[in-house]
């Protein structure tokens, strides 16, 4: 099996139920070293998200305001909402194993093992999507995951983008959802809360890896880490790094974030 022809091939599978059981195949043979090191093979572009031919894409500004979670309605646009996070977060674990060549082995064992962490979250949101009588691909969605993809063909500014930044966002929009659902505890409720501590629990330690790959990237061209960090965001997201907020310190000094950076991201001058 040809590591890196494979993973494309992979990436490319416009079918989420083909996507999820080929991806358990080549894991498995993964784990097994069932594969071949295909380094030269090209690197090619993805010019449109694999859920684009069953998914109504639309621009985060016309999506709908979500309804009341206490609303059967509300229950499946958050659900359908957290699903398409978790699907798109499947390819673009994928394409951190595709699109950058010659890493140590731990890094690719790294992203697959977050792909399939991706690749079970999914699945245990279809099933309570199923519950409620809601499908993948029923509301409309947007790019903003694939588009973080596109604009960081580097490794240093995917890893600071999409695992530092976008997905440790969701250690603050996480909890914030669990604590909207528990003002109301009906048993549905709580097995989203569920789903949902197990998902922050596994997302840290995905964050973490993020970390440790940025700072290999940094360690390796001789970059500080923090000052790196800081220029990227504003390079690809403005006065982000300006606009106080509340974070998860307990959940991002886990997850590799310096006191100095929480310090700096939430304009508070204590860490805790």
């Amino acid at each position: 099996m040809l590591f890196f022809y494979e993973i494309f091939e992979l990436l490319i599978i416009t079918n989420y139920k083909d996507k999820v059981s080929k991806f358990n195949i080549f894991y498995d043979n993964f784990l097994k070293n069932n594969v071949e090191w295909d380094k030269n093979n090209a690197i090619k572009t993805l010019e449109k998200p694999s859920y684009s031919d069953f998914c109504t894409i639309i621009l985060p500004k016309n999506q709908h305001k979500r309804k009341y979670l206490d609303t059967i309605d509300g229950k499946k646009q958050l659900l359908h909402t957290i699903a398409h996070i978790e699907y798109s977060a499947i390819d673009l674990a994928l394409d951190a194993c595709y699109r950058f060549r010659d890493m140590p082995m731990n890094y690719y064992e790294d992203w697959l093992e977050v792909a399939n962490d991706e690749v079970r979250h999914f699945l245990m949101l279809e099933k309570l999507m199923d519950e409620v009588g809601v499908k993948y691909g029923d509301y409309p969605v947007h790019t903003n995951l694939f588009e973080a993809m596109k604009k960081t063909p580097i490794l240093l500014e995917r890893m600071a983008v999409v695992p530092r930044f976008l997905e440790a966002n969701g250690l603050e929009q996480n909890p914030k959802i669990m604590e909207k659902l528990k003002s109301n505890k009906d048993e549905f409720n709580l097995k989203i809360i569920n789903a949902l501590e197990i998902i922050l629990e596994e997302e840290i330690d995905h964050v973490r890896k993020g970390d440790r790959w940025f700072k290999y990237e940094c360690d390796k061209l001789g970059l500080n880490h923090q000052d790196t960090y800081l220029d990227i965001l504003e390079k690809h997201y403005p006065k982000s790094t300006k606009n106080s907020k509340e974070l998860n310190f307990e959940a991002r000094k886990r997850a590799g974030f310096s006191c100095d950076e929480l310090k700096i991201l939430s304009n508070k001058t204590e860490c805790s």
